[in-house]
């Protein structure tokens, strides 16, 4: 046991020493790499409480650190195309920014490989790569890789004891890599084309040394594929397909939840209505809203398999004509909200209307998991958790 106030160091090939201040008895442990070796730091029944600082002075404060840190993401766009245009804006206004990868996990871990955080060098962030504490270190790694002009590779884990407090759930552990947008590591150029390759819903796939960040090649037009290191762990492939959509059908109370809490699983989000004083900016802040009859905005989208539609509205007027315009392509999750019995009657309308009965049994009616849900909030949880099983049995990535 350790007690009182323990002051560590340790050279991350960083220009400065990056101090860790640590109290209480929460087990952690910590590993560091760099391009030019290995860097341990094991630490014991202790706990971070305190600041970390390095070369910018990255400081948080002890028990609500992680709090503040999900209650702040909450609030932004989470899906790693939003990320990467986030990266090029940054830049594009003269700031230095830097990439951090997760690129490996063993156990349980809460951000899958492939997950991006991009770092500023005035210290501002977007995206995440765990719950919340060892964000700080790859903060302060990735303001030293800015001004150094290179990256690293960082591994994080803990005992199961205290595990949520640090964000690596039941002993996970993850490795972290660091690279910033320099001519030395991902070129501006490269960061540029995959944020409009994205723009456009488009895949691609850059190719990292996994160890200094250093781009060695970028592919575009490629067939989604899950993130992963190479069999000899020296390159990291970073994977990018067009991320989940929902196209929310009727701007009433249950959209409103269901917006939100898609946008932060990490869907694209955008509200289809044809009466303006429902789809309003201040019912849905932070919203893609679509005034229009949902048939006529639908001919503009592409429904393809990383594409959910819900319909919201109980009116056939609005329902139907999504409904039908969504059975022509190829969405991989249709719901429709109502009962059994105008679920029954919406059914025969469609196949009066050309529906095959193949295409009508694709429809989720009535719309979510039968939770017994009775709020708003309620009812949107059992559509999302439905609509995120069907990703996950399609095998998507």
């Amino acid at each position: 046991m350790i007690c009182g106030v323990c002051k560590l160091f340790c050279h991350l090939n960083w220009p400065a020493m990056v101090r860790f201040s640590f109290f209480g008895i929460y087990p952690l442990w910590m590993v560091a790499r760099s391009s030019v070796g290995a860097h341990t730091l094991i630490i014991s029944e202790i706990g971070y409480s305190g600041e970390i600082g390095g070369p910018s002075m990255v400081t948080l404060r002890s028990s609500d650190a992680g709090t503040r840190y999900m209650q702040d993401q909450a609030m932004i766009k989470t899906s790693n195309a939003a990320l990467i245009g986030i990266a090029r804006d940054w830049c594009m206004v003269g700031h230095g920014v830097a990439l951090a990868f997760v690129i490996e996990t063993w156990g349980s871990s809460p951000r899958p490989v492939g997950s991006i955080m991009v770092i500023r060098d005035d210290g501002a962030i977007e995206g995440s790569v765990s719950g919340g504490c060892v964000e700080a270190a790859v903060i302060a790694a990735g303001q030293d890789a800015i001004k150094q002009g290179s990256g690293q590779q960082l591994e994080f884990g803990v005992a199961d004891a205290m595990a949520w407090q640090v964000g690596l759930s039941c002993g996970g552990r993850i490795v972290v890599l660091v690279a910033p947008v320099t001519a030395q590591a991902v070129p501006l150029s490269d960061l540029r084309a995959m944020a409009e390759v994205a723009d456009k819903r488009q895949g691609f796939c850059l190719e990292m040394n996994a160890h200094t960040g250093q781009a060695q090649g970028l592919t575009f037009g490629i067939a989604p594929q899950n993130s992963a290191l190479d069999e000899t762990g020296s390159s990291f492939h970073f994977h990018h397909a067009p991320p989940h959509r929902l196209i929310i059908v009727g701007a009433v109370h249950i959209a409103q939840s269901l917006a939100v809490m898609a946008a932060q699983a990490g869907y694209e989000v955008c509200v289809i209505d044809p009466r303006s004083a429902f789809a309003s900016t201040a019912r849905f802040p932070g919203v893609e809203l679509l005034v229009g009859w949902p048939d006529e905005v639908m001919a503009d989208l592409e429904l393809d398999q990383m594409t959910a539609v819900v319909t919201l509205t109980h009116d056939p007027k609005i329902d139907d004509p999504a409904l039908i315009a969504a059975l022509r392509q190829t969405p991989f999750y249709v719901a429709s909200l109502g009962s059994r019995r105008t679920h029954a009657a919406r059914c025969a309308r469609l196949q009066e209307a050309g529906c095959s009965v193949e295409q009508i049994a694709c429809i989720a009616g009535p719309a979510g998991f039968n939770i017994g849900a009775k709020t708003p909030a309620e009812i949107a949880v059992s559509i999302l958790a439905q609509m995120i099983a069907a990703h996950r049995q399609t095998g998507d990535v």
